[in-house]
């Protein structure tokens, strides 16, 4: 549960099941986070194994994000979880 604790972890591994992600694309898909905490965000990601960080030699520097093997089941086996929530949610606008 510490790999996906927390407000954005779950968001971010999300976006990156998507494609892989420079920061400024995460951050503007996930409005509301803040720089620092995206920064931590993915650096947890990152020591837990879960994303990949990978910097280009060019100037100026690029680094992409995305998921690792481990990110990428993790995202399989929330996926039920992430359903379960829409169905609840919906169910719960339409009552």
């Amino acid at each position: 549960m510490d790999v996906v604790g927390g407000k954005w972890k779950v968001l971010i591994l999300w976006e990156l099941g998507v494609r892989p992600c420079r920061f400024g694309e995460l951050r503007r898909s996930l409005p509301g986070v803040s720089e620092k905490v995206l920064t931590a965000q993915l650096r947890e990601l990152e020591e837990d194994g879960v994303v990949r960080r990978e910097v280009y030699d060019e100037v100026p520097p690029r680094v992409v994000y995305s998921l690792t093997e481990v990110g990428v089941s993790l995202n399989a086996a929330l996926g039920p979880l992430g359903e379960w929530g829409r169905e609840h949610v919906l169910s719960r606008a339409g009552a």
